[in-house]
């Protein structure tokens, strides 16, 4: 992927410099980091977005920079990511997001989404997309169920990357397969 991921909203691109000013406010959010760990300094947040930049580069995809098309205005990250096989599932593929929390609310995550769902099941040539988020996470659950991904609760498990018994530690997993119900080629609902 050289130029992007172009939905009638957004861009999904690889990072630019500028973007890591308004990455580094939002992973600073209490709210958009509650279901996280903790909040991450500035330090810490750009080496994820240099760790999301050389993904993008290395791969050709990964967690895209996200930028309003009307304004240019980054709000956050969207994309797939490799799994390890320390996870229950894994190895595989996930799709996740994280967007400022001025732009919640305005269907941008689906919306972006349902673009790097296309770029992995078109491009890639993916058979299954996951996703998890922790037990509490209500809103990436609804996106998650707006882009037809089905969670069986048997497969609820703990992350293997946080200490047992955090509260964020319980998740939550998502599996979309090839040929649900989100038809990618149509960018909508099959």
């Amino acid at each position: 992927m050289t130029d992007g991921l172009v939905t009638p909203r957004l861009r999904l691109r690889q990072w630019r410099r500028d973007d890591y000013a308004p990455f580094a406010a939002l992973n600073s959010d209490p709210e958009v980091m509650e279901h996280f760990l903790t909040v991450l300094s500035g330090v810490e947040s750009d080496a994820l977005a240099d760790r999301c930049a050389r993904g993008i580069a290395e791969r050709g995809w990964g967690w895209w920079a996200v930028e309003r098309t009307d304004s240019g205005q980054f709000i956050g990250f969207v994309g797939l990511s490799p799994v390890g096989d320390e996870f229950p599932f894994g190895p595989a593929v996930e799709i996740g997001w994280r967007l400022a929390r001025s732009q919640w609310g305005h269907g941008y995550a689906t919306e972006a989404a349902r673009a790097a769902l296309s770029y992995g099941f078109e491009t890639l040539g993916l058979d299954e997309i996951v996703a998890f988020t922790s037990v509490a996470n209500l809103r990436s659950e609804r996106v998650m169920v707006r882009l037809g991904m089905t969670r069986d609760p048997a497969e609820d498990f703990d992350h293997p990357r946080l200490p047992r018994g955090h509260r964020v530690s319980r998740h939550v997993l998502y599996r979309l397969c090839k040929g649900g119900r989100f038809s990618p080629s149509a960018g909508a609902w099959g």
